[in-house]
């Protein structure tokens, strides 16, 4: 390696300035993040201790929240230097035998999960980092204390939790929702941080990569397991899962955080595969053995039979029995089983279901129902071994769409309502059609969207919304579509360029505007369509005595229709001035004009083809709407003070292709936080256009957010909007069966 020169010290010296400015930023959000999860978890039904412990925490975190963010952020910035690094190392490696707290050595670990989850997430971006900082540091390796490293990074975060006063516990019940955010906020900065030292020429292509990840990267990593095994003897109680959710991530087949929902269910496949003999995922269905299928034909467990009797919230006791009478159900479906294949499918739906009831930002009503499903899901995945194959399957989908849209809710505030009663009717359906599988929930998903667009919108105040932002897209692509025909129609015809412009610009608005209002054949409309066909011909040369005559006679009306357009589309009286005298400007030219006119007949063609221009257009000719706040006020006649409209117009970047697809695949009813222009919310999206170019998010204290598919892809570029979850219900369920199998695969057979 070549001796690092004051350069490379200066470049590396900037490359940490620029790491550590990148990641500050992310601080605020996360914080507002846990405080809004925080505050989902107090407003959930549990035991009344339970509430109380939560709601402790919640207020924990805003009296102490801010100080940790500013704490961390400061220490972040202080790292920078040696003295700094060297000062704040102390706190998790100590060189002296002082005995270290126990409370010290739990914040080790959990820095150390963190650091995990974002390792499995960064990939190369990380170990190219360091080869690069190696190069210029001329170093062997990188001080532990460095940093870009991200367990340097998040000792130092979990180091200010601790001394801001904030309970470890507070921690452990934020840590997924907080830990996804992370990964997903800090790989762009280590892209960014590589992108900066490959344009200063630092080792553009790094070489034997394979090599550096085997000598580097995995070196790394197994630094921070070791730290995170020699941790794990000391977990205690509620911490136990968290020494085995660590030591499990070093099977090949236990699922890493940074994998995707289908990536898991192939590593569910592969352990079936392995560990099971005969179990073949394919497309064809399997049939059922006739002693399991009589199994399977008895009564429901009698206490959903009696909850759904006795009506309102089940208690904690008794969605304990619910839990323990499926887990007994499925013991005896197993004992009926004919072969291992339908044993170890009985065994992991089992525990996804296990982790669906265990899930306490779900209401507890809405669990009860989702324990109904375990049967009839059962029957599915034994039936067609399809449902192991994708996150897609009809089954997974509805279960996860139904989840999202009432994940977090206090469980009285959709106890005895429309939701509620809907998610009873799909799960009573499909209780009804045993024997259709993936066919009756193909069926009732598709039932339960069409109920979901009308339940999100049917509130007085967003369904007027919804109908403005219809009207706004309707009028903007009406827009689009006139001005592309009228430049279609005006390609070959010497047209003056002010009245081309004039044309394009104005008048397409002024009739999409009348089109809207009074409809496409509304003699108003019709009058407004043909002025166009006027002004152009107007503007052309008139050699003959007879047309200047026309032209003088005609002139005053087609001025005051132009005037009566202009005013439709509410345009203030000094840029009607402007445009009226550019107008007569053209018209007066053309007057004295030599050149060849127009002929009469093309004239009425285009008359003609204008009277008639919607059935010349369709979607495929328009692009991205050009909104503004005006687009609403214009159609309300109001101010729009309900409603924020968040468009395009203004915004310099590009989003990644990435966030374009995630703004384009966003449901119905799920949940986010919002950050926008400074103010942090909960918002859920209860609307989206037919062209998904409008998208409608509802907050809960009554205001939305109108915004277009360009700044919303841009927004989950940036982190402003963030799922309140990440992962899809049935997709972690997959992932915590697929955690327990990896740890105890014999429970698949027995």
């Amino acid at each position: 390696m070549v001796t690092a020169s004051s350069r490379s010290r200066s470049l590396a010296r900037q490359l940490r300035e620029r790491f550590v400015s990148l990641s500050v930023p992310m601080l605020q959000p996360l914080r507002a993040l846990i405080e809004a999860r925080l505050m989902s978890l107090a407003d959930a039904a549990a035991s009344s201790s339970e509430m109380q412990l939560r709601r402790d925490a919640w207020l924990e975190f805003k009296e102490h929240g801010e100080a940790w963010q500013l704490a961390t952020a400061k220490t972040w910035q202080g790292a920078l230097s040696a003295a700094a690094q060297s000062a704040s190392s102390s706190t998790f490696q100590r060189t002296d035998l002082a005995l270290i707290s126990y409370d010290t050595v739990e914040y080790q670990v959990i820095a150390s999960r963190i650091a995990l989850s974002l390792l499995d997430s960064l990939g190369w971006e990380f170990s190219d980092l360091r080869q690069r900082l190696l190069y210029l540091d001329d170093q062997p390796d990188l001080n532990s204390n460095d940093v870009v490293r991200p367990e340097a990074l998040m000792q130092l975060m979990m180091n200010h939790w601790e001394r801001s006063g904030l309970a470890r516990q507070t921690w452990l019940r934020v840590h997924d929702s907080a830990v996804a955010y992370m990964t997903d906020y800090m790989l762009p900065v280590y892209h960014e941080c590589n992108h900066f030292l490959i344009e200063q020429g630092v080792m553009p292509e790094i070489q034997l990569r394979p090599l550096v990840k085997g000598a580097n990267s995995a070196q790394s990593d197994s630094e921070l397991r070791s730290t995170a095994a020699a941790h794990s003897g000391v977990a205690a109680d509620g911490d136990t899962a968290l020494a085995t959710g660590m030591a499990s991530r070093q099977s090949l087949s236990a699922p890493t955080a940074a994998a995707t929902p289908d990536e898991v269910l192939q590593q569910m496949r592969k352990l079936l595969q392995t560990k099971v003999a005969g179990f073949v995922a394919a497309d064809a269905p399997t049939e059922m053995s006739k002693s399991l299928s009589l199994a399977m034909e008895q009564p429901l467990p009698a206490v959903l039979t009696e909850l759904e009797h006795q009506g309102g919230v089940p208690d904690v006791a008794s969605l304990a029995r619910v839990s323990h009478a499926l887990r007994q159900r499925s013991t005896e479906l197993k004992s009926n089983a004919n072969s291992d294949s339908e044993r170890a499918v009985i065994e992991v739906v089992a525990l996804m279901f296990q982790s669906i009831l265990a899930e306490d930002r779900l209401p507890a009503n809405i669990r009860v129902w989702f324990a109904r499903l375990q049967m009839p899901v059962l029957r599915v995945a034994v039936g067609e071994p399809s449902f192991f194959d994708s996150s897609e399957h009809p089954a997974r989908l509805l279960i996860d769409r139904m989840g999202a849209c009432v994940m977090g809710f206090d469980a009285s505030a959709i106890s005895g309502g429309a939701l509620e009663a809907e998610v009873r009717r799909v799960v009573q359906v499909i209780e009804q059609y045993p024997e259709t599988g993936q066919r009756v929930f193909k069926l009732v998903y598709d039932e339960f969207q069409s109920f979901l667009s009308k339940f999100l919108t049917e509130k007085g105040a967003t369904q007027r919304l919804v109908s403005v932002a219809q009207q706004v897209e309707q009028k903007e692509t009406m827009v689009i579509q006139f001005s592309i025909e009228l430049r279609n129609m005006l390609d070959d015809m010497p047209v003056r360029e002010e009245i081309r412009n004039y044309l394009f610009k104005v008048w397409a608005e002024v009739v999409a505007i009348a089109a809207m209002k009074n409809g496409p054949q509304h003699p108003d409309t019709l009058a407004l369509k043909k002025s166009a066909s006027d002004l152009v011909w107007a503007a052309s040369a008139k050699p003959s005595r007879d047309d200047r005559a026309r032209v003088i006679r005609d002139l005053p009306p087609l001025l005051q229709r132009i005037r009566q357009g202009m005013n439709l589309v509410g345009m203030d009286a000094a840029t009607q001035e402007m445009h009226i005298k550019s107008i007569s400007d053209t018209l007066a030219d053309a007057f004295m004009s030599r050149t060849d006119a127009i002929p009469h007949a093309r004239i009425e063609q285009l008359a003609q083809r204008l009277s008639n221009l919607e059935e010349f257009i369709s979607d495929g000719d328009v692009g991205d709407l050009q909104l503004d706040s005006d687009s609403i006020e214009l159609i309300l006649g109001i101010e729009a003070t309900e409603i924020e409209i968040v468009t395009d117009a203004g915004v310099g970047g590009t989003p990644s292709p990435k966030a374009v697809a995630d703004a384009n695949q966003l449901a119905l009813g799920t949940w986010h936080t919002l950050d926008h222009n400074g103010k942090i919310g909960t918002v859920q999206l209860v609307w989206r256009s037919a062209r998904k170019q409008l998208n409608l998010f509802a907050a809960a204290d009554g205001r939305s957010y109108l915004m277009q598919a360009g700044r919303l892809a841009s927004y989950l570029d940036a982190g402003l909007l963030s799922p309140m979850e990440h992962e899809a219900l049935t997709a972690r369920a997959t992932r915590d069966a697929l955690s327990k199998l990896d740890a105890n695969p014999e429970r698949l057979l027995k």
